[in-house]
C-alpha cells in the first residue's frame, strides 16, 4: 500500500471514529430517536393485540424479527440521509470533510458506513427489548449466523438508500420526500406479516418485492423461524447484495455531483 493510500485510509478511520465518539457523547437522544417507533409498534402489535385477542397466538414471535429487521434498514437510511442533508445545506459541514486527505468518494462511504453502523446497533438493542417486552421467544438459534448476516446487509442497504436519497433530493424537499416515502417503506417491508403467505394478495406481494427491506424482514424470520413459511435464503442475500450495488452506486453518483458543483 503506498504512502498515499495509507495516509487516506488514516484519515478514512479517523472521521469514522469521530462521528462514533460523538454519537456516544448524544446518546440518550439518539436512543430516544431510534428506539420509540419500533418499541411502539411492537407493544401495540405483539402484547396489546395479542391480549385482546385480535392476533393469533405466536404472532408476536413473527413480529420481533420483522421490528429488528425494520430498525436496522430505518436507522440506517434515516442516520444517513437527514445528516447528510444537513451538510451539504445548512451546517456546510461537508466542506470540511471534502477537506480531509482522502479521495471524495471515501467522504461518501464513510457516510453510508457510519449510518450502517447507527442502525446496526439499534437493531441489536430490539434483541432484549423485543425479549423482555413479549416474554418467552422460541428461535431457531442455529440460524441466528444468517440472521445477522442479514441484519449487517440490511444497516449496510439502509446506509447506501440514505446516501442515494440524501444526495439526490433537494434540502428544501427532504421532509416531503420522507413524509411520501416513509409509510410505503415500513408496512411493504414484510416487517409486520410473512411475504410468502400473501397469495391471496397477488398484487400487493409483488409490490412488497420492490422494497429492500422485505429481503431483511423474510431473511431473518426465515432463519430464526424456519417452520414459518418465507423467502428462500439465497434469494434475500442475493437481493440485498444486489440493493447494496445498485443504490450504493448511484448514492456516490449522487455525492459526487453535489459535492463538486
Amino acid at each position: 500500500m503506498t504512502g498515499t493510500a495509507q495516509s487516506s485510509l488514516r484519515a478514512f478511520w479517523a472521521v469514522l471514529g469521530r462521528d462514533v465518539f460523538v454519537t456516544g457523547r448524544e446518546m440518550p437522544s439518539f436512543l430516544a430517536q431510534v428506539l420509540v417507533q419500533p418499541v411502539a409498534l411492537l407493544f401495540i402489535f405483539g402484547k396489546v393485540l395479542g391480549q385482546l385477542g385480535y392476533t393469533q397466538p405466536g404472532y408476536a414471535q413473527i413480529l420481533l424479527p420483522g421490528m429488528i429487521a425494520l430498525n436496522s434498514f430505518l436507522v440506517a437510511l434515516q442516520n444517513t440521509s437527514f445528516p447528510l442533508v444537513l451538510d451539504f445545506s445548512f451546517s456546510r459541514e461537508i466542506e470540511d470533510r471534502l477537506l480531509a486527505p482522502l479521495p471524495i468518494t471515501w467522504v461518501a462511504v464513510e457516510k453510508m458506513l457510519f449510518g450502517a453502523l447507527r442502525g446496526l446497533f439499534a437493531a441489536l438493542l430490539m434483541f432484549p427489548i423485543g425479549l423482555l417486552m413479549l416474554g418467552n421467544v422460541a428461535w431457531d438459534l442455529s440460524g441466528l449466523p444468517f440472521a445477522v448476516l442479514c441484519m449487517v446487509l440490511g444497516s449496510l442497504v439502509g446506509g447506501t438508500v440514505g446516501l442515494t436519497v440524501g444526495a439526490a433530493v433537494p434540502p428544501r424537499r427532504i421532509n416531503i420526500m420522507f413524509a411520501v416515502i416513509l409509510a410505503p417503506l415500513i408496512f411493504t417491508g414484510a416487517s409486520q406479516f410473512p411475504w410468502a403467505q400473501l397469495d391471496q394478495l397477488r398484487w400487493f406481494q409483488i409490490v412488497c418485492a420492490f422494497n429492500p427491506l422485505t429481503y431483511v424482514s423474510e431473511g431473518m424470520r426465515g432463519a430464526l423461524l424456519p417452520d414459518v413459511p418465507h423467502m428462500a435464503p439465497w434469494v434475500c442475500l442475493l437481493a440485498l447484495l444486489g440493493a447494496c450495488v445498485i443504490f450504493g452506486a448511484l448514492g456516490i453518483k449522487f455525492f459526487l455531483r453535489r459535492a463538486l458543483d
